[in-house]
């Protein structure tokens, strides 16, 4: 999934020569309070937050006064992985996207990215979530979804969770391997969750225990839809690729 998908939201592009007056009160009224400068040409020269412009030294100075450096961007054609990376790195809500003559796009943003993480991995299918702690020396995902597949279950969507300095690997609900460097040998395991097309995981659960893999969580179609969603959330606040 490539940023152009991503950048649904395009809210309103504000001249640098917008009073900082006009321009808070149009910030405090968007969801994520950000908001596009761009110039004449349509090209992004930064983003108002509420606190750059509570910062300014008058309100009826240009927003163009308080805009700071170069804003973070990404291009048409970043990954989801990529665009996850640097909103988490620079603790940011949405992140706008611009061509390469610097046009301004849109915005990509984070609960976005969330409707995107969970799509691939298939949360809004039939089946049951298992996560599998597998040591290092171990670690091979396609052992992992053969020894399933092998019974009947297919894997609807693969995820692992990184240690601090991993990057993330997974397999998506299309069928696409997004695959990272091997985890560094270390004693700590890591966990692999899997989304597979039965409601009924016991089969794969005691196939997985039988070679060894600690199967850490278990969660069925039964269980309620919210609470899965929030576990799915809280592993996207986790992910930190």
């Amino acid at each position: 999934m490539t940023a152009p998908t991503l950048a649904a939201w395009m809210p309103r592009a504000l001249p640098p020569t917008m009073s900082v007056e006009d321009a808070l009160g149009l910030v405090m009224d968007t969801e994520d309070g950000v908001l596009p400068v761009v110039d004449a040409a349509d090209r992004l020269v930064g983003v108002l937050t509420e606190p750059l412009l509570l910062d300014a030294e008058s309100p009826d100075a240009e927003v163009a006064t308080v805009l700071r450096g170069q804003p973070v961007t990404i291009g048409p054609e970043a990954h989801t992985f990529e665009v996850t990376k640097l909103l988490v790195q620079h603790d940011l809500a949405a992140i706008p996207v611009v061509d390469e003559s610097g046009q301004y796009l849109g915005f990509a943003r984070r609960h976005d990215i969330f409707e995107r993480f969970a799509l691939m991995l298939a949360t809004q299918e039939a089946g049951a979530v298992l996560s599998v702690e597998v040591p290092p020396r171990d670690y091979a995902l396609a052992q992992l979804i053969h020894a399933a597949e092998a019974n009947g279950v297919h894997v609807r969507a693969v995820v692992t969770e990184p240690r601090e300095h991993d990057t993330i690997e997974g397999v998506g609900a299309d069928g696409v391997l997004v695959r990272a460097e091997p985890p560094s040998p270390s004693g700590e395991p890591l966990r692999v969750t899997l989304k597979l097309d039965t409601t009924d995981a016991s089969r794969v659960r005691a196939l997985f225990e039988h070679h060894g893999y600690r199967v850490v969580a278990s969660y069925g179609e039964a269980e309620d839809q919210d609470d899965l969603n929030d576990r799915v959330r809280a592993f996207l606040r986790y992910l930190d690729v």
